[in-house]
Order: C-alpha cells, then sequence, then structure tokens
C-alpha cells in the first residue's frame, strides 16, 4: 500500500473536517473562505517542503485533492450560465419600473467599458515602466500542457475568427445550446438572449397587463431559485478554495514564480492603480471612497478568496441595495453585466499587458501611440462578453493577441503564477460592477443616502 499518498488523503480530509468547524461560528463567509485559504497556504507549503514540486506521491495526492478543488470548479460553471441568464433577464424587467432602460444602460455599461479603457491604458504604462518582455520565458511541462490545453479549447474556435465573424458569433441561433456553454462565446450569447427576452417582457406589460404580470412573476421566482442555487455553492467555497490554493501551493515551482516576479508585481500595482480609479469616478459622482470601500469589503474579499465575478453577483447585488442605497434596479443591472461586459482585472488589464509583452518579438514599438490606441480600442470592445468564471482572462487574452496579429504562446507561459494574479483580478472586476451603480445611482439622483450613512447591515453571507 502507497502509505504516504494514504497519510496526505487522511491529512486533507481532516483539514477539511477542521474547517467545517466554522460553520458553528457565526463568521461571515468571507472570513470563513479567508481561513479556508490561509489552511491551504499552511498545507500545501507544507507538503512542498516534505516532497518538492515534481514528486509522483505528490502528484498523485493532488489528483485526489481534485475532486474537491476541481469539483467545485465545476459546480461554479454549472451555476454560471443560468446565473448571467436569470440576473440580466431580472435586471432588464426591473429596468421597466424604473422607466429609466436607457439611462441606466448608458450609464452602467458606459463606466464599464471606460473603466476598462483606462484599465488597458494602465496595462501598457505598467508593463513598460517595468520592461516585462515575453523573451526568456521558459517552456516547462506544465506550460506545455497549458497550451496544448489552449489549442485544444480555443484556437480554431476563436483565435481564428475575423473581427466581423466574432460579432457575428456572438448573435445566438440557438439559444438553448448557448446556454450549455458550446461555444467559447456563448457567455455573451446569453447575454443577448436574455435582452432580448427581457425587452419582450416590458413590451408584453404594455400590451397586455395580466400576462405580464403572470411573466413577471414567474421570472422572480426564477431568479429566487437560481439564487438559492447559488447560495449552495457558495456555502462551498471554503472547501474549494481550500483545495485549490492547497494544489497551488504545493505544486508551483518557486524558481517559475521567483522569475515571474516581476510580472506579478507589476499586474499588483496596476490594479491597485485601477482601485484608485475608482476611487477618483466616487469622489467626482459625490461619494466618500473611504466609505464605499468599507461598506464592500466583504463582497471583495469574497471575489478575492473564490476568484469568480459570477459567483459574486448576490452578495454584490446584496451590499449595493443595503449598504449602498443603490436601487435594486440598478444594482441587479451593474452586477449582471459587469460579471460578463467591461472586466476592469480580467479583460482590462491583463490583455493589455500580454501584448505589450508579446509586441517586441515580433518587431513592434510598444510606445507607438497609434498601436497603444489600437491596443485599447480591441481590449475595450473584446471585454463584451467575457466570462465571470475561472478562464475569462485566458479568454479575453485569446481575442485580444490574434485581433493585434501576436501569438497567443505567452498565456500559457504564465501559468505558474496565474491564480496568484486571478485573485486580485476578480476583486477588481467586482468593484468595477459595485463602482458602476453607484455612479450611474449618483448620476441619476436615486441613491437612498440613509441606507448609505448606515454602518450596522450586514450581509446574508450564510
Amino acid at each position: 500500500m502507497n502509505w504516504p499518498l494514504i497519510v496526505n488523503i487522511l491529512v486533507f480530509i481532516a483539514a477539511l473536517l477542521l474547517l467545517a468547524q466554522t460553520r458553528k461560528t457565526n463568521w461571515s463567509l468571507a472570513k470563513k473562505v479567508l481561513a479556508g485559504l490561509l489552511l491551504g497556504v499552511v498545507f500545501g507549503l507544507g507538503l512542498h517542503l516534505i516532497y518538492g514540486g515534481g514528486n509522483v506521491i505528490l502528484k498523485d495526492s493532488i489528483s485526489w485533492f481534485n475532486i474537491v478543488g476541481n469539483g467545485y470548479v465545476k459546480l461554479l460553471q454549472m451555476v454560471v450560465m443560468p446565473l448571467v441568464f436569470v440576473s440580466i433577464l431580472g435586471a432588464v424587467t426591473k429596468l421597466h419600473e424604473a422607466s429609466a432602460l436607457g439611462k441606466i444602460s448608458f450609464y452602467s455599461i458606459g463606466t464599464l467599458l471606460f473603466t476598462t479603457l483606462i484599465a488597458a491604458l494602465v496595462g501598457v504604462g505598467v508593463t513598460n515602466l517595468f520592461g516585462l518582455s515575453a523573451q526568456g520565458l521558459v517552456q516547462g511541462a506544465a506550460e506545455t500542457a497549458r497550451l496544448s490545453a489552449i489549442q485544444t479549447d480555443y484556437v480554431g474556435k476563436l483565435t481564428d475568427l475575423t473581427v466581423p465573424q466574432m460579432v457575428l458569433s456572438f448573435i445566438p441561433s440557438n439559444p438553448f445550446a448557448e446556454l450549455t456553454g458550446a461555444n467559447p462565446t456563448s457567455i455573451i450569447s446569453v447575454v443577448i438572449f436574455a435582452v432580448f427576452l427581457g425587452i419582450a417582457a416590458i413590451h408584453l406589460i404594455r400590451d397586455d397587463q395580466a400576462k405580464g404580470e403572470r411573466v413577471l412573476h414567474a421570472i422572480q421566482i426564477l431568479q429566487s431559485w437560481v439564487m438559492k442555487l447559488v447560495r449552495l455553492v457558495m456555502m462551498l467555497t471554503p472547501y474549494g478554495v481550500f483545495a485549490l490554493i492547497t494544489k497551488v501551493v504545493a505544486s508551483s515551482n518557486i524558481a517559475d514564480i521567483l522569475n515571474l516576479g516581476s510580472f506579478l508585481i507589476a499586474s499588483y500595482l496596476g490594479l491597485g492603480i485601477m482601485f484608485v480609479v475608482h476611487a477618483i469616478l466616487l469622489l467626482f459622482v459625490g461619494v466618500s471612497p473611504a466609505k464605499f470601500f468599507k461598506k464592500v469589503a466583504p463582497v471583495l474579499t469574497f471575489a478575492f478568496t473564490s476568484r469568480s465575478s459570477a459567483a459574486s453577483i448576490p452578495l454584490n447585488i446584496e451590499a449595493q441595495t443595503r449598504r449602498l442605497g443603490v436601487p435594486e434596479s440598478i444594482a441587479s443591472f451593474s452586477a449582471s453585466f459587469g460579471a460578463t461586459i467591461g472586466q476592469n482585472g480580467c479583460a482590462g488589464l491583463y490583455p493589455a499587458m500580454l501584448a505589450v509583452m508579446v509586441a517586441p518579438t515580433v518587431g513592434i514599438n510598444t510606445l507607438d501611440p497609434v498601436w497603444i490606441a489600437t491596443l485599447v480600442g480591441i481590449v475595450t470592445l473584446s471585454s463584451i462578453g467575457v466570462a465571470g468564471v475561472g478562464g475569462g482572462a485566458t479568454f479575453a487574452a485569446l481575442i485580444v493577441l490574434p485581433a493585434m496579429g501576436l501569438p497567443v504562446t505567452l498565456v500559457a507561459l504564465l501559468v505558474s503564477i496565474e491564480p496568484l494574479i486571478d485573485m486580485g483580478r476578480t476583486a477588481l472586476n467586482v468593484n468595477g460592477s459595485m463602482t458602476a451603480g453607484m455612479v450611474t445611482s449618483q448620476i441619476l439622483k436615486q441613491t437612498d443616502k440613509d441606507v448609505f450613512d448606515r454602518d450596522d447591515v450586514m450581509l446574508d453571507q450564510s
């Protein structure tokens, strides 16, 4: 019998049981997830020190840990399509009550795309500041496997498409197939389908009040049902995060991380700058950034640890309505669209940084204003339809790089530090959507100041 493997699995199970004891506490979900993160770091580091990065026993152990870690990711992927569908459908129908569909969509989506544009410029700036380049990066076994997966899952389906073909691929010819995630662009197809259904519901209300009310009631029931499903999956987040972080820390090559340390530092500098940009936008519309960040901190903590913008939608909406005083119609709209459009981190900062790193290898001057303007424009437009779950940043990069005539190999070469950066990117994505909701609410003068001024409201993270 393989006793070291059995011991590792037993210790892993014991750690899960220890983590389960947090259910008996009054900790918020964010604290439970953070506990899972820290426990995963400790356990993973212990395994790494005992076995080293490439040990066979460690690899076999991780394959068992993946039942929890990858199982959690699959559950997130399971709920993302129905969640995005009902959230956007519900958001559009709620806007009928606000009688401001055009204005709310303009300001919310406009803010999301504008901040993505700024994020792309920041990505260009920090990459040039640090002098980052794809030259000299080593392609090991993990990187080769990642490149092979990219070739299988994306190349031919996405990267070979022209811009007109890609735009056409967004339009769903079979929405039920798109709901299964059949294509790389399924997420935006589902968004478009949900928007059209929502607008149809609005017209039905105008033409036939009785039927329209029944449709609205059905949508509300469906939305509540799916939200309960999402909360069930969210309850498993501490365990999923524990398993995933254990795998990352235990299997990480410290030399690879140190080799890519400059990219890691540059990425978090860029993320920090974007949080400052969000703060400036809030100041511009008369909101205290300090108070805003204090109120949304639990949501950002959950987003950081779970690495899923989509899974954060329920907490996102709740924080906006119960702590920021944003009307539900605006909150639902900004949170839902913010998970699929204009993600500052995954779809703005990250692909711009990769493009600047790759460009010198094909003889492009990354300081050329025309080239920068082209890159920023493509990054901003391609941010439409990036899924708010694992793989969104890869998806965005594989749209941007081919559109700029650049090779996609670099996407695979950063696999060793990808999880470390993805946590920060997700937090920025979610903050961007909440900022868009707050900005829209302030411009339209619909913010409930009494709610915003209260400090004693807790989020339901059970």
